[in-house]
Formats: structure tokens, C-alpha cells, sequence
């Protein structure tokens, strides 16, 4: 028999997000973080250093390589992606500036899946709000456009998608395709065409990302939950359902098996990882959203096996337990956040008015708290009152001078103007919508993520890129040739190769390269692989924001 759904939701309530105010609220949170820097520490110019090899020719595209280096995050089509925005972009913009405009195009996608995957789950019947006894229930349009907002509200709202999701690397890929793929699932019983190609399109690419096996957890996963007992399914249409996912996971096990995508991820580390930190990871970055996702499981756990519940909770349960059990959690979190987002958006029509006013108040004062604080300390920086923010600016990036951006602090100022704005309709007299209660949270994550990304951008890109240490080892080199490196990460290969334009080859080959750069802590080993009779000490670089980051430099004395 089935249960009554627990959503009460009256058509006033069910008003739609102005569509214009969507978008821009959506370009706001996607631009800034893609314009204006450089590649950052770690994994952001990794990412981009295979790129870069690619476009050169200097790799194959089948095995993508860094010197000789695999990556770290195993994935084809991210590379491929990055080489081709490379070679595409005219010679007068940075290379990585286009490898990002592609990325933010990825990111994009991520919110228009997302949307459109709640949007289609809330239309199934079991989804929808008690009907009224004498009319005035939500439609089901606007009901349903209504939750697809406040999935999307609640997945901008996530404290961990900011950064992760403004990097160039393999992981905004996959939460791109995972999104994709969850909203083909969501729309297949309604769409079957529609739903079919992004079945196919989001679980091979995804499979090509680095998730081969994610991608078909998630695939039988949803033909699982299609084969569940549902009003709107009849048997023509579940087995249409069933041919096209039996295709497109075929069509993923071939793929991933023809290029041998198959690698095994757990290992000891892992599994030997102190629980209590991938706790507290779990906890800040899924802010706000699963205490929104718990409070929907609670309210309608008599339509757990429904698809609109079933289909995110089976995704978001992988991609938990996968975080948990490899070394990258951060990463397999992240593609966590679409499925976790659209549990929390069902959360909405059955909160009560005390809960929806503790989340307003408690988000307003603490992402307040936290623009008032990114305001001070650029203040600081900018005219030095109060002192103290910039003592401990300057002490923590020594040799950093602050610079005014018109530009920057224009786009900072509207947004902190918009967020004010936004406060004050919230806290007045409106019509009570559904997606009320997470306009704040939404609101408040993109304010803070545009101010870090204006007013804080030169301090960030001086502290956390390789640009003060590629310039602090090319101006002792007068004689720009070959260059050995011994110890290097693949960050630190990738920085010199894009930031210095150096040839760099493995050093241990004598007399081959007039140079050669040495990761500092490891010169105590330098002795037992090369001999250093050769060899004379030229400068040893520091990377500002870590003492223990430094670059050495040796010339071989063969060379004159």
C-alpha cells in the first residue's frame, strides 16, 4: 500500500526562483576562481602539467606522463579536454586560462544536471504533496520546479564544492559526469531518449574520467531502483528502461576494459586513516547539505525505496563509502554533492517555521561574520589599520606586496551590496516558497567564495603558485638549456616546465644538462644516486609560505 508522502505544500508556496536571478547567481559562483590566477598548488598544476604535455606532443594521449610520471589521478578524458582547450586558444590569452574557461564549462554542467535531476525525480508521483481536500495543492510544474531550485541552492551551498570544483583536475570531471549520469537516470522512465544519451554519454565518460567503477555501481545501482515497484512505470516502459541501461553498462565495461582503465584504489593508508578526521571532513565539507538529507530520510523513510529518494541515496552512499576507503576523500566526497543535495532539497516541505528561522539566523551570522572578516583583513593589507591582519599577512607570506584592483574591489562590493539586499528580503514579509530556507546558505557560500576570489586573489595566487620560486630559479640561469631534476613532485616539475619554459629531463645521466634542481629535503640522498664532484651549489629557493618547500639549484662545472 502506499504511504502518503509527508510534503504539504500549497501552490503559493511552490514559486519558482526568478529565472534571471538564477542565472546570475549561478555565473557569480562559477566565474570568479576560474579568471585571474595562475595554477595553484597541488593538484591544479599537476592537472594542468599533463595538459601541457599533451598539447606539446611531449606524451602520449593514450598514457599521459609528467617526465616520465603517470598521473596520480588516473583519468583520460580530463587530459584530453585540457590538451585540445590548449592548442584551440589564441596565442594571445594563457594557456591555462583556457584550460579553464573549459573547466568552468564543466562545473556549469554540473548545475544544469543537477537541477534537472531533481526537477525530474520530484515529478514522480510518490514525490509529490498530499493533495488538498477542496484544491489549492502545489502543481505539479511548480512543485517541481520549486525543489529543483532548492537542490540547486543546496548544492551551491556546500562548503566543499568551492574549491574543488574551480580546479583543473580530473576530480570536476567526474562530479561533472556523475551529475550527468544521476540526471539521465532520474529522466529515463519519463525520456527515454533523452535519458538513454546521457545514460551513455555521463557513465563512459565518467569511466574515462578515472571512475570506471563508480560509474557502473552507479549504473546497476539505478537499474536496481528502475526495477522497484512505481505508479508511473508500466511494464513497455520498465523494459525499455532496463534494455538502455543493460546498453550503456555494456557499452562502459567494454570501454573500460578495451583501454584498461581497471586500478585498484584501496590500499593500507586508507584503510588505516584516523575515522575521527574523515568524520569531521565529512561533517564541514557537506555543510549544509546533510542535515537537510538526514531530516528527508527521517521524514519520508516510509518511501525510502521510492526512486526519488532511492536513486540519490544509493549514489551518495558509494561515493561516502568510496571516501572512506581511498586515499583522495576529499575528492570522492565531492561527487558526493549532486545526489546529496537532492535529499536535501525534499527536506523542505517538511520543515516547520522555527526550524527554517535556526537556519536563517545561524547562516546569516556566520557567513556575516565571515565576508566582515575577508573585508577587515584586506583593509588592513590595503592601508594597514588595523595593523595586526597584516602582520600576520606579511608573516605568513613574507615578501608579498599588496596591490589595489579596481575591477576587484567593484566586483566585491556588489556582491557584499547583493548578499545585504538578499538578507533583508529575507527577513521580510514575502510569500513563504519552498526554497526559502537555503537562499542564505547558497547566498552566503557564493559571498564568501567571490570575495576570497577578488580581494584575497593576489595574496592566494602569491602563496599558493610556483611563480615567486620559478623566477627565484631562472634569473641565476643565464644560459637557458637542459635541466636535470632529482626529487621534484610533479607540481614542482609541471610549475618549471609552464612557468620557466625549461627542458627537464631525470637527472643521472653525467654530463647531460648544464643544471640540475633538487627538492631540499632529499639533497642527503642526492650523494648515493649521482656523483656530485661535478656539481656546485648555485642558490637554494623557498617557496614564501613554506619553509620546508625549497628548490636547490646546482651547475655542472663541465659546462662553461
Amino acid at each position: 500500500m502506499t504511504q502518503p508522502t509527508p510534503a504539504i505544500v500549497a501552490q503559493e508556496a511552490a514559486g519558482r526562483l526568478p529565472r534571471l536571478a538564477l542565472l546570475l547567481f549561478c555565473v557569480a559562483y562559477v566565474v570568479p576562481g576560474f579568471i585571474g590566477r595562475e595554477p595553484w598548488k597541488s593538484q591544479d598544476i599537476t592537472g594542468f602539467g599533463y595538459m601541457f604535455e599533451l598539447a606539446r606532443g611531449s606524451a602520449s594521449w593514450l598514457a599521459p606522463s609528467l617526465l616520465g610520471q603517470p598521473p596520480e589521478f588516473d583519468g583520460l578524458l580530463p587530459y584530453w579536454l585540457g590538451a585540445l582547450a590548449i592548442q584551440v586558444t589564441p596565442s594571445g590569452l594563457a594557456p591555462d586560462l583556457g584550460v579553464r574557461l573549459v573547466f568552468a564549462l564543466l562545473l556549469a554542467l554540473t548545475l544544469v544536471a543537477t537541477w534537472y535531476a531533481v526537477y525530474n525525480l520530484s515529478r514522480t508521483p510518490l514525490a509529490q504533496p498530499v493533495p488538498f481536500a477542496f484544491g489549492g495543492e502545489a502543481s505539479t510544474t511548480d512543485y517541481s520546479r520549486a525543489i529543483a531550485d532548492a537542490g540547486l541552492l543546496a548544492l551551491i551551498a556546500c562548503l566543499g564544492l568551492a574549491q574543488l570544483s574551480h580546479e583543473t583536475t580530473p576530480a570536476l570531471a567526474q562530479v561533472a559526469f556523475t551529475a550527468v549520469a544521476f540526471f539521465a537516470m532520474a529522466a529515463l522512465p519519463r525520456k527515454p531518449i533523452e535519458g538513454g544519451l546521457g545514460l551513455g554519454l555521463g557513465l563512459t565518460c565518467l569511466a574515462l574520467s578515472g571512475a570506471p567503477v563508480l560509474a557502473l555501481l552507479f549504473g546497476a545501482g539505478g537499474l536496481a531502483v528502475s526495477l522497484l515497484p512505481d505508479e508511473e512505470d508500466g511494464l513497455v516502459r520498465r523494459r525499455v528502461v532496463v534494455m538502455v541501461y543493460s546498453i550503456a553498462l555494456t557499452l562502459t565495461l567494454a570501454l573500460t576494459a578495451s583501454l584498461d582503465l581497471w586500478h585498484w584504489r584501496i590500499n593500507d593508508t586508507a584503510l588505516a586513516r584516523d575515522w575521527t578526521t574523515q568524520g569531521r571532513l565529512f561533517i564541514w565539507f557537506t555543510w549544509p547539505a546533510w542535515p537537510f538529507a538526514l531530516w528527508t530520510l527521517w521524514r519520508w523513510r516510509r518511501q525510502l525505496l521510492a526512486r526519488h529518494l532511492a536513486l540519490p541515496l544509493w549514489i551518495t552512499l558509494v561515493c561516502v563509502v568510496t571516501a572512506f576507503l581511498t586515499p583522495a576523500s576529499d575528492r570522492s566526497l565531492l561527487l558526493a554533492l549532486p545526489p546529496l543535495a537532492t535529499l536535501a532539497a525534499f527536506a523542505l516541505p517538511t520543515l516547520s517555521r522555527s526550524v527554517a528561522a535556526l537556519i536563517d539566523w545561524f547562516t546569516l551570522l556566520f557567513f556575516s561574520g565571515c565576508a566582515f572578516i575577508i573585508w577587515v583583513v584586506w583593509i588592513s593589507m590595503q592601508t594597514g589599520v588595523p595593523p595586526k591582519p597584516a602582520a600576520n599577512v606579511a608573516k605568513l607570506a613574507p615578501g608579498f606586496e599588496p596591490s589595489f584592483s579596481f575591477i576587484a574591489f567593484a566586483c566585491a562590493l556588489a556582491a557584499t551590496v547583493a548578499w545585504a539586499l538578499l538578507v533583508k528580503w529575507r527577513t521580510g514579509r514575502h510569500r513563504v516558497v519552498i526554497w526559502k530556507s537555503l537562499v542564505l546558505p547558497a547566498g552566503g557560500a557564493a559571498l564568501c567564495w567571490v570575495l576570497l576570489m577578488t580581494l584575497w586573489l593576489p595574496v592566494l595566487d602569491y602563496a599558493r603558485g610556483y611563480t615567486p620560486v620559478v623566477r627565484g630559479i631562472t634569473r641565476h640561469i643565464d644560459k637557458p638549456g637542459c635541466v636535470e631534476v632529482f626529487g621534484l613532485t610533479r607540481s614542482e616539475i609541471a610549475a618549471f616546465r609552464y612557468h620557466g619554459d625549461l627542458e627537464l629531463r631525470p637527472a643521472g645521466r653525467k654530463g647531460v644538462c648544464p643544471w640540475m634542481l633538487v627538492d631540499d629535503e632529499l639533497q642527503w640522498t642526492l650523494p648515493f644516486a649521482i656523483d656530485m664532484s661535478g656539481w656546485k651549489l648555485v642558490v637554494r629557493v623557498r617557496r614564501p609560505t613554506d619553509a620546508k618547500d625549497n628548490v636547490v639549484l646546482y651547475r655542472n662545472l663541465a659546462f662553461p
